[in-house]
């Protein structure tokens, strides 16, 4: 019986099915586009990607396994949006049931990372190199993706913060 790919939410498990690294790519999925982000196969740097205007899943799917394939990508981050309190609502839930679906058409480690903070911290950052209204709405789900990539290597690494 062929075992199938890991969910994680342990950094611990999601490091121990990557143990040659590799690199990764983060996913901030929203309701009408999907931010995404990678960083390098060492895990230091997380670099905003595109930003994918969302739809049904086979095309989400062929969007994400060409840019794979691209970045010759080992596993993936994906943001779990919960409330403030730790708790998970429906956004969470549909976060789940993405990833879910992504492990059964690409076969690779999944970790599902809290992203409570990731899209005001990007806001903060985006804010902080004057970019204009326009570019930080045109951009923001690629940055929060990075910021949810970078916290998740930080942590995989033991990076100080």
């Amino acid at each position: 019986m062929v075992e199938p790919p890991l969910i994680a939410e342990s950094n611990a498990e999601f490091a121990a099915a990557l143990p040659d690294g590799g690199t990764l790519l983060a996913l901030d999925l929203g309701t009408k586009t999907i931010g995404t982000a990678t960083c390098d196969a060492g895990w230091h740097f997380a670099t905003a990607g595109k930003t994918i205007a969302r739809g049904k899943f086979g095309r989400d799917l062929e969007t994400l396994t060409a840019l794979m394939r691209e970045r010759t990508v080992k596993g993936i981050v994906i943001g779990l949006p919960r409330n403030m309190d730790g708790s998970e609502g429906p956004r969470a839930q549909s976060s789940r049931a993405y990833a879910r679906n992504l492990s059964a058409g690409l076969g690779l480690p999944i970790l599902l990372w809290d992203e409570r903070w990731s899209t005001a911290s990007a806001e903060r950052d985006m804010i902080g190199q004057d970019l204009s209204r326009r570019k930080r709405a045109e951009r923001i789900d690629s940055h929060a993706a990075a910021v949810i990539l970078q916290g998740a290597i930080d942590a995989l690494t033991g990076a100080a913060f």
